[in-house]
């Protein structure tokens, strides 16, 4: 039987996955651009089987399913590049940084070091709906030939995605429900980057986001499609 273990590094709040990890875990047995929807927290150190069937692969936590992932294609129109100039001057003005829903995430948490998590800050950038942050992918994130692993690239195309929620008016505590990705060009470690997300639209507690890594050139990498979930208030 085919297991998978997210390792407690990768974690997003205190207890579970970082969503975007967890998403790629179930979509690298999928080949091609993937839709993975997150059924439950994914645990921490633990083995989660891997079950193929009906055109699907899922993870689970014994009976539960926790990620459910399928090819799919990715239908986003991304906007025009922002400047690495651009992206650092939006990362200062990041509006989790003072107030963080998730502060122990692998990507975005603010109390995680450099060289542990990604650290990556996305704020709005000047003139344009959207947020963005510079990047530069540590070597711990890369295989033998240089090139970032894919779950780094799904994980850091969640957190922006949720961040620039803030531009969809009044949210409260939100959780990725579900994220479909194409990744277009290999990452390379020690390079820089932009992930940059913006807008799409609401539906009550539904939010729908969109988020891009791409090349201080311009050139896009990666790009992905967010559903996520307002919780109702205890």
């Amino acid at each position: 039987m085919t297991e998978v273990v997210i390792e407690h590094r990768f974690r997003g709040p205190p207890d579970s996955a970082n969503g975007g990890y967890a998403c790629a875990m179930a979509a690298q047995f999928v080949e091609g651009p993937a839709e993975a929807t997150l059924r439950a927290p994914a645990p921490l150190e633990r083995p989660l089987s891997v079950d193929r069937a009906a055109g699907a692969v899922r993870l689970c936590d014994g009976e539960t399913v926790v990620v459910e992932a399928a090819a799919a294609a990715v239908d986003v129109d991304v906007p025009a590049p922002v400047t690495v100039d651009e992206a650092r001057e939006g990362a200062t003005r990041c509006t989790w940084l003072d107030d963080h829903l998730y502060p122990t995430c692998f990507v975005c948490g603010t109390d995680r070091t450099a060289g542990d998590g990604l650290r990556i800050f996305p704020g709005p950038v000047e003139g344009r709906e959207l947020y963005a942050a510079p990047w530069v992918p540590d070597e711990s994130l890369a295989d033998p030939t240089g090139r970032v692993r894919p779950e780094f690239a799904w994980a850091v195309l969640d957190c922006p995605s949720g961040i620039v929620t803030d531009l969809l008016g009044e949210v409260g505590v939100i959780l990725l429900g579900r994220l479909a990705a194409d990744l277009r060009r290999p990452l390379l470690a020690g390079a820089t980057y932009v992930p940059m997300a913006w807008p799409i639209g609401r539906e009550g507690r539904k939010l729908d986001t969109g988020s891009a890594i791409l090349s201080e050139d311009g050139e896009l990498h990666a790009v992905a499609r967010a559903r996520w979930i307002e919780l109702r208030p205890s």
